[in-house]
């Protein structure tokens, strides 16, 4: 058995980083429960193919789903970079369950605002201070002219970019890894995706030390995995006033006299942030899975 990092996925096919190699690997069974960044120990059966047999134990899984299915992106990771930018604009309900993902996975997780040389960018700036005062750090920076400020941050980590189409994710790759645009050739052609280059994560080595994880670009992200103990861990600000609403299992939905709800009129929390919540709570009532 030999052993290996997943550098590339599509559905239950990967591309594995066997030292110098690559190998073209399927996962065994009719599931595919890998992720990019896994450890995995894979049988080869041909020159320059084999088969997954086992995932080794992860640190992490950053992961999204919905009632029926469940989608990897990346697993044992240091930190997650969740990239927006003043255009397209902002998607903030977006925002929010990638920083939810996050937390709830024991990740941490930090903002960039790309785009920064555009004008509109500093209205948005001056908006994400509200989450950096949350304790997600905001890094504005600019693929196409200036990427610097995220090298110390990246340098000896294992990183993945997520947010949605449009934000300059694959223009912050090709920026922080020249060869980026040749290796994602030779993965496409790899994994015969065709039409779907762009919808499978990948891997690359940073020059200076560590990963960085490119994942697609997404327009929803379920959390229908997470129960309601767990949504309200996952908002930090939430935490210190768990506990003190009028009634012990308060939901924070409409209840009379809820602590969240105060510090939201009173404006110690983000009007934001307690809808993306109240959202994500009634996704999961209306799928049956918190009860009424």
């Amino acid at each position: 058995m030999n052993t290996g990092r997943i550098v590339a996925t599509f559905g239950k096919h990967c591309l594995v980083q066997a030292d110098a190699a690559i190998v073209d690997c399927v996962s065994r069974g009719r599931k595919a429960d890998i992720a990019c960044g896994d450890h995995v120990e894979f049988k080869p059966t041909s020159p320059g193919n084999g088969v997954v047999e086992r995932v080794q134990p992860r640190r992490n899984l950053l992961y999204r789903s919905d009632p029926f299915k469940v989608k990897n992106f990346a697993a044992n990771l240091d930190q997650v970079l969740v990239v927006t930018a003043a255009e397209p604009g902002l998607n903030e309900d977006l925002l929010n369950r990638c920083l939810v993902a996050a937390q709830a996975a024991g990740i941490p997780a930090c903002i960039v605002l790309n785009k920064a040389d555009l004008a509109p960018t500093e209205a948005l700036h001056a908006y994400l201070k509200a989450y950096e005062a949350i304790g997600y750090p905001l890094l504005p920076v600019s693929a196409k002219n200036d990427v610097s400020p995220l090298l110390p941050l990246l340098t000896g980590k294992t990183s993945v970019l997520i947010g949605p189409s449009g934000v300059g994710k694959s223009t912050l790759v090709n920026a922080l890894v020249p060869e980026a645009d040749v290796r994602t050739a030779e993965i496409s052609r790899a994994l015969n995706a065709g039409r779907h280059t762009t919808t499978h994560t990948r891997l690359y080595e940073l020059p200076g030390g560590g990963a960085l994880i490119d994942s697609p670009g997404m327009q929803e992200f379920g959390l229908h995995h997470l129960g309601l103990d767990e949504l309200q861990a996952a908002f930090p600000e939430f935490r210190p006033l768990l506990g003190q609403c009028r009634f012990y299992n308060c939901r924070h939905l409409k209840e009379p006299d809820c602590a969240i709800a105060v510090a939201t009129a009173g404006g110690s929390i983000l009007p934001a942030r307690l809808k993306a919540y109240q959202t994500l709570v009634g996704e999961q009532l209306a799928a049956g899975q918190l009860h009424k």
